[in-house]
């Protein structure tokens, strides 16, 4: 009999072992003083992560090349090329033979899908050598051509609207003008309202919205 109670007081022990892992565990007493945390009581503010745009992000050709030395541009003109198809390729052709200029006049040229890509940016010689313009009045002396940036859209807007892929490439190429120029928005001008210049014209057309345009930078 006392063999049996022996054996069963061992079994009740293993039992026991077995099944302590599973049962609460007093946690080890810890001597000495506990450092305090500070909770502060101001609200968590979520880290802004937008990757700000730099000068990285915009095509090939905006920034002039680093061996010109750029102007002290103050003011951007726009146009329009005042026809439904074109180029930077077949304005510079126009301004060489009829004009006999050296070139084309304006610093950029923006596609509208006839004639080349829709929104497409094209970048002058003009531009990349930092040279005067020839786009409103012609040259020398001239305070628009020698400080202001031309920018031409390819369209006739007294008939038609700028694509829409136009007007974002215009946005997108007029803020970056502006920021590294630091041109303010009223130094943006349609080519007939640009100051001093007296030829009748109404470049870039009647629907062209300068007024909208301008709200959207």
């Amino acid at each position: 009999m006392s063999k049996r109670v022996s054996i069963f007081s061992i079994l009740i022990s293993v039992v026991v072992i077995i099944g302590g892992c599973s049962q609460p565990v007093d946690p080890p007493v810890i001597t000495g003083s506990v450092p305090r945390i500070h909770q502060s009581s101001a609200p968590i503010v979520p880290v802004n992560r937008t990757v700000r745009p730099t000068y990285s992000t915009y095509p090939p050709g905006w920034v002039p090349p680093k061996g010109a030395k750029e102007r002290r541009w103050k003011e951007i003109v726009i146009h329009h090329s005042a026809q439904p198809k074109g180029n930077m390729a077949m304005i510079d052709k126009y301004h060489r033979e009829v004009n006999g200029w050296d070139g084309v006049g304006y610093d950029f040229v923006i596609g509208n899908g006839n004639g080349s890509a829709d929104g497409k940016v094209e970048v002058t010689f003009r531009w990349n050598k930092q040279i005067a313009g020839a786009h409103c009045g012609g040259t020398p002396n001239n305070q628009a051509n020698e400080y202001g940036i031309g920018i031409c859209l390819i369209g006739d807007f007294t008939k038609t609207r700028p694509t829409r892929r136009q007007q974002a490439a215009l946005t997108k190429l007029v803020r970056f003008l502006q920021k590294r120029y630091k041109i303010p928005t009223s130094k943006i001008y349609g080519h007939s309202t640009t100051p001093g210049y007296t030829r009748k014209s109404i470049c870039p057309g009647k629907y062209f919205n300068m007024a909208a345009f301008k709200r959207s930078l």
